[in-house]
């Protein structure tokens, strides 16, 4: 019997061992950097490290420009992740409707854009929203409108690309969920004379539930920990750093102004709070399994 406890952790040993090596001591050597004072001298070599306790999270939590851009990040993660999800719903429902060919070159299509690395999602989306060469300012009419100037707008125009590579996952994930609904129970309301937004917010939503909290945490944390996408957009943050967002911040503080130290603690902070994310993830799941 304690043979075949044992048997499981034997089989997960070396995926434990590459784990191990490749988030625990990182993680490790984050947090204690977030301890030290580790500036560009002590990258060096030429002074010795001093322990500064908490002297570092002191110096973070004190800076009012920490706390107006951890509240940015909070809210461009929120909109990103609403409107990732109902983009993805939404065209997941529309794949149930739509005929095969046209299926299929939606799907192919959103999987192409899935498919497109960040920086390079990011330099199209930029070439469209050119002020002098993009088309989508002749089409709107705005002439030479810059969509990055303006702290708002960039924000914007950061979130459709955010969006339009992150939905073709929730778009697929809710399809097979969708997929897996029996027909009749969506026949018979339909017969009830239910609109389709009553089927989807009274049939096919809790029958869902445990995929859309799967879809939803993921998004969270994919979404904020956002960084090509702002640093290519806005140009590492904006002008005078009004599209900071904390992974940008943290980059800025540790390789910008050698503050390594600093934006360890950034990073530690940022974990914290995917940890805490995390967490609620699982209990969620935990408690849709003992329902079910």
């Amino acid at each position: 019997m304690t043979r075949s406890k044992g048997l499981p952790w034997l089989y997960l040993a070396p995926a434990l061992v590459v784990i191990g090596g490749l988030l625990v001591y990182p993680v490790y050597q984050l947090g204690l950097i977030s301890f030290l004072e580790y500036t560009q001298a002590q990258v060096s070599g030429g002074e010795p490290t001093s322990f500064q306790g908490f002297g570092n999270y002191a110096r973070l939590f004190g800076d009012e420009q920490f706390w107006q851009v951890l509240l940015a990040t909070v809210l461009f993660a929120a909109a990103c992740v609403v409107s990732t999800l109902a983009a993805g719903c939404a065209l997941a429902v529309l794949l149930t409707r739509v005929r095969a060919v046209p299926r299929l070159a939606l799907m192919l299509a959103a999987l192409g854009a899935w498919a497109t690395p960040a920086v390079t999602g990011s330099t199209v989306w930029l070439l469209l929203f050119d002020p002098d060469f993009g088309p989508v300012n002749r089409i709107l009419g705005l002439g030479d409108h810059s969509w990055t100037y303006g702290r708002f707008s960039a924000f914007f125009l950061v979130l459709l690309e955010v969006v339009w590579c992150s939905f073709p996952f929730v778009m697929v994930t809710v399809y097979a969920g969708i997929r897996a609904v029996p027909t009749e129970v969506l026949e018979a309301a339909a017969l009830d004379g239910a609109s389709q937004w009553r089927i989807w917010r009274s049939v096919l939503a809790p029958m869902l539930r445990p995929i859309l909290v799967i879809v939803t945490i993921q998004s969270v944390i994919w979404d904020f920990k956002v960084f090509t996408q702002i640093y290519v957009m806005t140009n590492g943050g904006g002008i005078a750093g009004q599209n900071l967002v904390l992974n940008v911040y943290a980059y800025q503080q540790a390789f910008a102004s050698s503050q390594y130290s600093l934006g360890s603690a950034i990073g530690v902070v940022m974990l914290l709070i995917l940890l805490a994310v995390t967490l609620v993830y699982l209990r969620l799941l935990r408690r849709q399994g003992e329902e079910l």
